[in-house]
């Protein structure tokens, strides 16, 4: 995919459901899984979205139901969002103006830098990789919103 699709108000953008497939792969181990399922952008208390997010994660050939929920707040400009964790604590910060985004979110000694992509009304991305004593992954997140197919 070529250009990014700049995003005006991103908590509009991001309202409603989408399907969400989403790769992880061990850099060190060489180990692959992979999560299927879907992503709810719903309206919180307040003026943000609460983004919950359920489905399967395939681990070494082990399926287990997983679940998370963030909150996705208000920026300084709607283009933008604050994301936190579903108590509160911050995530990484949000700006989809260009259409493309890059976040860092340290945890312990590990960083978590991720890439956001919107590739359109209906289709984004996000790419996170984790480097540090702890981890070495990359996980790629492909979402399409609900009846719309999924970027090859």
């Amino acid at each position: 995919m070529g250009e990014f699709w700049p995003v005006p108000d991103v908590l509009t953008y991001l309202a409603g459901s989408w399907r969400v497939e989403r790769s992880v792969r061990d850099l060190a181990s060489g180990e692959a899984g992979h999560f299927s399922g879907t992503t709810v952008f719903s309206r919180s208390d307040g003026d943000g979205l609460l983004h919950f997010e359920s489905g399967t994660f395939t681990w070494q050939g082990v399926p287990r139901p997983a679940e998370r929920t963030l909150r996705f707040l208000p920026g300084p400009s709607p283009a933008t969002a604050d994301v936190r964790f579903a108590d509160g604590r911050p995530f990484h910060d949000l700006d989809l103006t260009s259409g493309r985004h890059i976040a860092d979110h340290p945890c312990s000694a590990d960083l978590y830098r991720g890439e956001f992509t919107v590739h359109d009304r209906d289709h984004w991305r996000s790419v996170w990789r984790v480097g540090g004593p702890a981890k070495d992954l990359v996980l790629t997140t492909d979402y399409a919103r609900e009846g719309q197919g999924l970027p090859d």
